[in-house]
């Protein structure tokens, strides 16, 4: 780790309205699979216990093998708009932490197993 990092100012206060509005949960990452036209991402399926999603996640560059992810849990903000690219349409985004802070980024996931789909919060 580095000894010379600084972390970031503190955003901007929101109100516990403001965070409700966010809905987090956990997802179990099914595959991993290479998105052809893409040196950045990989398509996820991730289980929310009821049901499955598409997440393209841009963690190709980050991991020597990004399936060492699949199988994993981790947390997922699943209330973004749907968003299209190279034809195909990313159902939620995967939270990592590290990637605005210019780090090496890791995933945020719970410490022990809990349910598909338990929300966070």
């Amino acid at each position: 780790m580095s000894n010379d990092f600084k972390p970031a100012p503190i955003k901007a206060l929101i109100t516990i309205a403001d965070l409700q509005k966010i809905d987090i949960r956990v997802g179990r990452i099914l595959t991993v699979e290479d998105l052809t036209g893409s040196d950045k991402l990989v398509k996820l399926t991730v289980s929310f216990g009821d049901h499955n999603r598409t997440v393209l996640a841009g963690i190709k560059q980050e991991r020597t093998d990004p399936k060492q992810i699949q199988g994993m849990q981790a947390l997922f903000l699943m209330n973004l708009p749907p968003k299209k690219m190279l034809g195909v349409t990313s159902e939620a985004m995967l939270f990592d932490i590290g990637y605005e802070d210019r780090l090496t980024p890791v995933l945020a996931v719970p410490e022990n197993e809990i349910p598909d789909g338990a929300r966070a919060g």
